[in-house]
Formats: C-alpha cells, sequence, structure tokens
C-alpha cells in the first residue's frame, strides 16, 4: 500500500543533521502512513552512510542519488521517485517544524487543496535568528512576487510547503535548477489557478552545519524565475480571455 505522504528532503553534506530530523519526524509526526525520502544531491561526507543506517531501524526511509547535480534536479528526481498521494518539501537542517508539517497535512486534506503555503510573514508566524540581511532581501523579494503575480502570498521563497503530487506534476516542465526550485512551485501554482491556503509557519535558522544558500550567487536566478511565471500568468489570463 502506498503511504499518504511522502516526506521529501534534500541532502548534500548533512551527516549531521538526518538523523536529527529523522528521529523528530518519527517521534512527532501525527499521521504513521508517510514515506521520508532522502534525495541526496552529491554528498562528500557520510550523508549517505547515516541514511543508510537509519533505513535499518525504520522501513518508511528511503533515498536516492540526484543524477543531475542542483538542488532543482533533486526536488525534481524526488517528485517523480514519491509515492504519496501528497507531498511535503522540508530542508534537512531543522528549520522547518514537524507541528507545522502535521498542520499542512491536515488542512490539505480535510480542505481538499493543491497546496498549502505556510508564511513566517503573517499574523502567528515567526523567524528565529534569521540573519537581518537575508531577511531584508527576502520580503523585498517576496513583496516584488506578490505584487507581480496579484497573490495574497508573501512568503513564496521559503521551500517548506505541501502539494497535491498530481498537482506538483502539473506544474511541469520546471526550470529551475537552483533553490529557485522553491521560488518556481508557489509561483507557477496561482498562475495556473490551483487552489491553496496559507497558514503561518515558524522559521529556525539552522544550528548545526553549513547552509548551502548563497545570496550573490542566486539572485539573477530568482530574478528570472519570477519573470519568467509573470509571463506564463499573462499569456495565460490571455488565452482564457480569447
Amino acid at each position: 500500500m502506498n503511504p499518504d505522504l511522502t516526506i521529501l528532503i534534500p541532502v548534500r553534506d548533512e551527516e549531521e543533521n538526518v538523523k536529527i530530523i529523522s528521529n523528530k519526524i518519527e517521534s512527532e509526526i501525527s499521521n504513521s502512513n508517510y514515506e521520508l525520502l532522502f534525495v541526496n544531491d552529491y554528498s562528500q561526507d557520510n550523508t549517505v552512510s547515516v541514511i543508510e543506517e537509519l533505513q535499518l531501524k525504520n522501513n518508511k526511509i528511503r533515498y536516492v542519488n540526484n543524477q543531475k547535480k542542483g538542488l532543482g534536479g533533486a526536488i525534481t528526481l524526488g517528485i517523480d521517485n514519491s509515492k504519496g498521494k501528497y507531498l511535503c518539501i522540508m530542508m534537512s537542517d531543522s528549520s522547518d517544524t514537524v507541528q507545522d508539517l502535521n498542520r499542512y497535512y491536515e488542512t490539505i486534506t480535510s480542505d481538499d487543496l493543491d497546496a498549502v503555503f505556510g508564511s513566517r510573514f503573517i499574523k502567528g508566524g515567526k523567524t528565529i535568528d534569521y540573519p537581518i540581511i537575508k531577511l531584508i532581501l527576502n520580503r523585498i523579494g517576496n513583496l516584488l512576487a506578490k505584487f507581480l503575480m496579484w497573490s495574497d502570498l508573501n512568503d513564496f521563497t521559503n521551500g517548506f510547503k505541501i502539494y497535491k503530487k498530481t498537482s506538483l506534476t502539473g506544474l511541469y516542465p520546471l526550470i529551475s535548477e537552483s533553490f529557485n526550485i522553491f521560488f518556481e512551485l508557489p509561483l507557477k501554482t496561482i498562475s495556473r489557478g490551483y487552489k491553496y491556503k496559507i497558514i503561518p509557519i515558524s522559521y529556525y535558522n539552522r544550528t548545526v552545519g553549513e547552509a548551502k544558500f548563497k545570496i550573490n550567487e542566486l539572485g539573477s536566478k530568482y530574478l528570472f524565475t519570477l519573470l519568467y511565471c509573470f509571463l506564463e500568468k499573462v499569456l495565460l489570463r490571455k488565452k482564457i480571455k480569447r
């Protein structure tokens, strides 16, 4: 029997974090019919060995190796290999909470939605130990996306979201090769008219391991993704009017 829920976690050199996050999920998740799918994105440390040790104790854990280096390829591979009706993308660094994951699943199933987006920037949401420069740039980028997409969502860039798998595959083809995949997914969900809901979530800055996100290297990719999805939305509107 296939699981109800796939928890998709991309990992690169996260040997210290994979055990922490898998233990948290196992002990705190409310839905027992899930699979935990790690996508190894060319780790050079002992990440894979740690995952294989975890598999011996928990048969809900699987992993696949990314054949196309980059976070965008890892997420796409994870979607293609997932078995759950619903798919939640989480980070390996415990920045996202299992309590919010439980609320995601309850909301998307009870309201029959295509996606549930968490926001750190609405009432009830919060960020803990978030670097101030990153926060400022994050808010500016999200406000620009909110304006261009005529959307009520104000937190596009956070990767932690849940989708119905059939809705996710309806967003193909995915063009992003890096962290901008997290931008592309909600942008396309909105531009293509899928049903979604926004709930407040909490974000905790990582305390273990090294962050892979580099603001100076990814700004242009985020801008390209935003303009691509904005153009798609405009063209879809014109097509509908015809």
